[in-house]
């Protein structure tokens, strides 16, 4: 019998680390720890929670009321769903009829418990995925595997490793697909479906009746090239009935509103789904936290969430350009960006041996900087003996951007070294 975990059973597995997981358990090893102005996060999966240059001030308390030591309704509040609503129609639904109200949404704990309540709703079903995508996938996917049936659809770096919108039918078509699934803004690569493409992956989701899960929890990090782009993007402006078309939204306070460690996230939807995905959720997770559904509307309110959408844009429009500029000039190819936080190098071209993402990791390490290697992303429900994306490492400018710099400096040390070693020989 294989052994677990704990010498005295075997009644548990192994559980992976997951991707950014993982190096900060290295990182540990090595005298890393949250805040320690000495190391470089960028690999981190979070924007900086500051104050920042542009945006209001960060809500640093809040009430708690008698009533919210009680449970809450599973769904969240009828205030705070209703905000979400709004939120949605002013910025995308304007010239619509069809307009979302609280009954279209549900509000949870964080985005992977959004995941997780949409595929306990899901049922046997055959699911698109394509990769890179975001390392979270992987584990949700597995869990389900008894009743959904996950299919990779092939993508190039030609396409930005992203589904065509003219091939989409074909490719529901082809496999049978029945939901698809896809990280837009896209964590890892910063690729954005946006305007015609975007509205030809809402048509078609509806014309091919496929269930459509945006996950666009990085949806106000849009940018035009080197500049800040004037709006956040979903797909909730293409859908032409919010009820009967089968699309569902995903985001929440985590990134485009820096706040990360509120846990609070929304599924935005029809309404008949959005009933089946919260009566999951009464096994699931019982429901939100009362007092941080509360504090999130302050967030929402049409002045605070404009301010500091607008806000994260100019900034992490400048710390990109900046990183772009670094990691090019030390070699790195980088998949054109014009979302997330996140960019996508090929290191393939750097010396020997850090032209390798686990080599290039443990060296940054010894610089005191955190990267993600690619093959992380590389999301693959049933175990496989080699994963993709072995040149790849994502890099992250969400820190400040006087740290984020630090460790480019480091970086660009670090690769400086070793073309130095590599011409001596």
């Amino acid at each position: 019998m294989k052994k677990g975990i704990n010498k005295n059973t075997n009644a548990f597995r192994e559980v992976p680390y997951m991707g950014v997981i993982w190096v900060v358990a290295e990182a540990m090893k090595r005298g890393f720890y949250n805040g320690n102005p000495e190391w470089s996060n960028l690999g981190q999966g979070q924007p900086e929670i500051g104050e920042m240059e542009g945006a209001p001030k960060r809500i640093t308390s809040f009430s708690i009321e008698p009533g919210d030591q009680a449970y809450g309704p599973l769904s969240g509040s009828q205030g705070l769903r209703e905000m979400i609503a709004d939120h949605y129609n002013r910025l995308y639904r304007k010239k619509n009829k069809s307009k979302y109200t609280a009954d279209n949404v549900s509000v949870c704990m964080g985005g992977r418990l959004a995941l997780t309540r949409i595929f306990a709703a899901l049922g046997k079903v055959k699911l698109g995925y394509k990769n890179p995508e975001y390392t979270a996938y992987q584990d949700t996917m597995a869990y389900h595997q008894s009743k959904i049936t996950c299919v990779e659809i092939p993508v190039t770096e030609k396409n930005g490793f992203n589904i065509p919108a003219n091939k989409l039918s074909s490719v529901i078509t082809k496999n049978k697909l029945g939901a698809l699934l896809i990280s837009n803004p896209c964590n890892p690569t910063g690729y954005v479906i946006q305007g015609k493409e975007l509205a030809t992956w809402v048509k078609t989701a509806r014309q091919k009746n496929c269930a459509l899960i945006l996950d666009e929890f990085y949806s106000h990090f849009i940018y035009e090239g080197k500049n800040a782009a004037k709006a956040g993007i979903s797909g909730a402006e293409f859908i032409d009935d919010v009820d009967k078309d089968p699309v569902l939204l995903i985001d929440g306070l985590t990134k485009s509103f820096r706040y990360p460690g509120w846990r609070v996230g929304w599924i935005v939807g029809p309404k008949n789904i959005i009933e089946n995905i919260n009566r999951a959720a009464s096994a699931v997770d019982g429901g939100p936290s009362q007092p941080m559904t509360r504090a999130t509307m302050k967030v929402l309110e049409k002045n605070y969430a404009d301010q500091e959408t607008k806000a994260v844009r100019n900034m992490f429009s400048r710390k990109k350009n900046f990183m772009v500029e670094s990691l090019t000039k030390a070699g790195i190819n980088i998949l054109p960006s014009n979302g997330t936080f996140y960019l996508w190098g090929d290191i393939s071209k750097l010396p020997t041996p850090i032209n390798k993402a686990e080599r290039f990791f443990f060296e940054a390490l010894n610089h005191k900087v955190m990267t993600v290697p690619g093959y992380f992303f590389d999301v693959q429900p049933k175990p496989v003996k080699k994963q993709n994306f072995q040149q790849w490492i994502r890099f992250s400018f969400g820190p400040d951007e006087k740290n984020m710099k630090a460790g480019l400096t480091r970086l660009n040390e670090m690769i400086d070294s070793f073309r130095k070693k590599s011409k001596k020989k």
